[in-house]
């Protein structure tokens, strides 16, 4: 969704991210509350920022930081 500003590290379950090939059904390790399917995550030191499109059971990080699921922001009341 949004590239950050110079090169990082992306991981899931400590493993790096890649492109992989559509047949591919390798695990993960978990490491935490994993990935959610359809939620934006956010690396606020890089600007990175993503949409989780498969749901997974180790979590996103860049380096040692654990990337957060971006808050939805507050729309106007219709008053």
């Amino acid at each position: 969704m949004r590239a950050p500003d110079a090169e990082v590290e992306l991981t899931c379950g400590s493993t790096p991210m890649g492109p992989l090939p559509a047949e591919t059904t390798t695990e993960v390790g978990k490491d935490g509350p994993g990935a959610v399917v359809g939620k934006r995550y956010v690396h606020p030191a890089s600007g990175m920022e993503l949409l989780c499109t498969k749901a997974g059971a180790g979590s996103l990080r860049v380096g040692d930081d654990v990337l957060e699921i971006k808050k939805a922001k507050n729309l106007p009341s219709s008053d």
